[in-house]
Parts: C-alpha cells; sequence; structure tokens
C-alpha cells in the first residue's frame, strides 16, 4: 500500500514538473494584476526619458489608459530591443508596445489590431546633398540591430550592396549623433522617430522623401496569449470610440495618427 501511494505521489509531481516546463515558467494570464510593458528607452516619442527622468512617450500613454481600464497596476519594463523575444518568452513582460512593426512578424506573435501607420525612411544630414536612395551608393548607413528599418533592408540587398558602409549600432541615439557628428551619412529609422528628432534638433536634418517600406504597428504578445490580447484589444476599440486615442495622439503629434476604427 505504502508502495502505491508513493508511486502515485511521484507521478503527481511529474506531472505538476511536466505542467510548469509546458507553460514556460512565467506566462502572465490575464488575471494577473500587472501589466507590464517592454519598450525601448531611447525611441521617442513613444517610449523614452524625459527631461525630469521619467519615462513618456505616446505608446507608454496608451499602455498606462489601458492599464488603468482594466484594473492592473501598469509597470513600464525598458528592454534591449535585440533581447525583446528573450524577455516576453521567459515571462519578464506581458508584451511589446513601442512602435512595434507587425510586419514580417505576423506568425512569430500575437498582435492586436494595428492601431497606428508608419514608414521606414532614411535621414541625412540637411546640407549633405544626398536627395535619393540612389545618392546613398557609397555612403555609410547605420540601422539600429534587429529593428524594422534593419528588416526592411535584407528585402532590399541591391540597395545595401550599393552602400559604402553598413553599420548596426544598439540604439539610435548614437546613430544620429554619428550622422550630426558626420561619421555617417544617413540612418534608417521609423519616420514618427525621425520627425521627432529632426524637430527637436532644427534644420540639421532631413528626411529622404522616398520611403524605404511601409508597415503598420501593433501591440504584440507572447505567441498563443490571446486572453490578455483580447483584452487590451476591446479597451482600444474603446479609447477610439470615446476619443481618448485621438486626444492622447494629439499631444505627441499635434493630430490623431490612429487608425482603429477608421
Amino acid at each position: 500500500m505504502k508502495r502505491k501511494i508513493l508511486i502515485l505521489f511521484i507521478a503527481g509531481v511529474l506531472t505538476m514538473a511536466m505542467v510548469a516546463c509546458s507553460t514556460g515558467g512565467k506566462n502572465v494570464s490575464a488575471e494577473s494584476k500587472t501589466f507590464t510593458v517592454g519598450f525601448d528607452q531611447d525611441f521617442p516619442p513613444f517610449g523614452f526619458v524625459d527631461e525630469n527622468g521619467n519615462y513618456a512617450g505616446f505608446d507608454l500613454e496608451l499602455a498606462a489608459e489601458t492599464a488603468k481600464r482594466l484594473g492592473m497596476e501598469l509597470k513600464l519594463q525598458p528592454i534591449a530591443w535585440d533581447a525583446k523575444d528573450m524577455e516576453l518568452s521567459s515571462g519578464n513582460i506581458d508584451c511589446i508596445w513601442n512602435g512595434f512593426t507587425i510586419n514580417g512578424r505576423e506568425e512569430s506573435y500575437t498582435w492586436t489590431e494595428p492601431y497606428m501607420a508608419n514608414k521606414q525612411v532614411f535621414v541625412v544630414r540637411a546640407d549633405s546633398g544626398i536627395k535619393t536612395l540612389n545618392d546613398l551608393k557609397g555612403k555609410a548607413v547605420t540601422v539600429q540591430v534587429d529593428s524594422s528599418a534593419e528588416a526592411a533592408l535584407k528585402d532590399r540587398p541591391d540597395l545595401v550592396e550599393s552602400f559604402g558602409d553598413y553599420i548596426k549600432t544598439a540604439e539610435y541615439n548614437t546613430a544620429l549623433m554619428d550622422l550630426e557628428s558626420g561619421a555617417v551619412d544617413a540612418v534608417a529609422m521609423d519616420e514618427p522617430v525621425a520627425i521627432y528628432q529632426i524637430e527637436k534638433r532644427g534644420s540639421k536634418f532631413e528626411i529622404l522623401e522616398e520611403a524605404l517600406a511601409e508597415e503598420m504597428y501593433g501591440v504584440g504578445f507572447l505567441l498563443g496569449n490571446e486572453e490578455l490580447r483580447d483584452k487590451v484589444q476591446k479597451v482600444l476599440e474603446e479609447m477610439a470610440q470615446d476619443g481618448t486615442l485621438a486626444e492622447i495622439s494629439n499631444k505627441w503629434f499635434d493630430k490623431d495618427v490612429t487608425i482603429i476604427g477608421k
């Protein structure tokens, strides 16, 4: 009898261990009281550190309002962009909400519907004489590692091969400082971020008219986490209907750039 009880006990322990392994450890459900948002803190105006040392940005305000309506506590978690998948799969974050491009990643995450359209563009110095993509031939071009701009350039191998130098950097602040100093000739990046940086720096930079790619932003969750995604999606739709999305957008962009329900 004791031997039978021992066998049943061991079987139960093994079953619980297998369940724990199959759920990936920390996979957070929609019933959690904390909503942990992963973001790149060097990606204004979507997520960044403001002059007072606080996290700020368009996407972070959307996330804060979403958490409030869900009755959850918001935790903002800055992450290294090339480590975002590890942060998500380990359960350190519940989602990636930071100008996160859906295109090309459709099967890698569970997504909300797109809430904003975006373009990948090239930023150059205003006095560089570079006006078209053809003018980038022989020039030094930089891009953030594992970014949507890098993915877009992978689809344009002919263009990349024409560059004199192709440099990958961890974040855009360094890239733009290199552009300003003349260390590089162009930076491939998201258009809203480029516009924000140009306004911040005056007329030193300009955006090439021809875009590299057009895409959509969404909120990305661990593949299969439809429960939490659905809750966030519902709130986003409510915010679109009651004007909150437009209000937050106007604060950051002086216009409504959101596309939900349009």
